[in-house]
């Protein structure tokens, strides 16, 4: 294990869950397929400037579906809508999830650092069952702030009790991983091109 970390916070959507290839979402693919929403429509009205109140805990992202169907001609309800996109960007990388594994036999504590809000969060820790392998899940929702929000990261150590010299962030975004790092933080920036250097970082 690297020197000094004693505690890996593990990005979710495009490190531990490998739903983002190329740039795209995998499970916006089928969208239209599948549910007869064409993507454009899903992005602008989901995905828009106010998505980030969603992130941040301070809209539901029911709420936010249910408001952006109210202005649709889609007979679909916002648990349905959400029980297929949880579902289908449940992509759990092999690599990165196997790395976790290994890591739990050293006693290294290991954490989720997520921008997602409590909706996905509760999926993420019982559905695809990361309350078993981490110690805890930190998702922006919950914390109130997003990365690269330097509030997010003071959160997390500090729930950790751990100063931020102790703290290892493993994330896909160039711009949180030098967030964590201005504040202290190792980092590793977890791409297609890095990924298969992130064991032998690690030490494993």
């Amino acid at each position: 294990m690297r020197k000094n970390t004693k505690a890996i916070a593990w990005d979710f959507d495009g490190v531990l869950n490998r739903n983002v290839i190329g740039g795209k979402f995998v499970w916006s693919e089928t969208l239209e397929e599948d549910l007869g929403i064409p993507l454009k429509d899903f992005q602008e009205g989901i995905f828009n400037r106010t998505f980030m109140q969603v992130i941040s805990g301070k809209t539901d992202l029911k709420d936010h579906i249910r408001d952006w169907l109210c202005r649709q001609d889609h007979p679909h309800t916002a648990d349905a809508i959400l029980t297929y996109w949880f579902a289908k960007d449940d992509l759990q990388d092999p690599l990165t999830c196997g790395l976790v594994e290994r890591l739990r036999l050293t006693g290294i504590r290991q954490v989720v650092a997520t921008n997602n809000e409590h909706h996905r969060t509760t999926y993420i820790e019982r559905t695809s069952g990361f309350s078993d392998r981490v110690d805890r899940v930190f998702s922006s929702g919950r914390i109130g702030h997003a990365k690269p929000d330097a509030a997010f990261f003071q959160h997390v150590s500090t729930s950790l009790d751990l100063p931020p010299e102790d703290m290892l962030l493993i994330d896909d975004s160039s711009a949180n991983i030098a967030a964590a790092r201005s504040l202290g933080w190792d980092g590793f920036h977890f791409t297609e091109e890095t990924r298969t250097e992130l064991a032998s970082f690690l030490g494993l």
